[in-house]
């Protein structure tokens, strides 16, 4: 069963799969650049300074979270929350679509 047919929300709330896979392809794809871009920097003979680092450390980050969100979506838990299992409103994965959690558990995690 798809994560689409697994929640009371109607069609029009929830995100298509492809819609989502294309959302964390365009993600994976800008990170990728940006990682590129600051490894470049780093390369070029520039002292790597503490904002590179904490740069690359970050775009690394959103990498990972974005495979697990590629996980998910496969697996059929896309677009549910990790903490509470309710659907993240559709608005934040549009913005953030490898989101885990929805924004109130998000601000509970800190």
């Amino acid at each position: 069963m798809s994560w689409e047919t697994t929640s009371s929300a109607s069609a029009a709330e929830r995100l298509s799969a492809h819609d989502a896979r294309q959302r964390l392809e365009h993600e994976r794809n800008s990170r990728l650049a940006q990682l590129r871009a600051v490894q470049e920097t780093e390369d070029s003979g520039q002292e790597a300074d503490d904002l590179l680092s904490a740069q690359k450390n970050a775009l690394k980050q959103a990498l990972k979270d974005i495979e697990a969100a590629f996980a998910r979506l496969d697996g059929g838990s896309y677009g549910n929350c990790e903490d509470c299992a309710k659907p993240i409103p559709v608005e934040r994965l549009e913005i953030l679509p490898y989101a885990r959690c929805c924004v109130p558990c998000q601000q509970r995690a800190g």
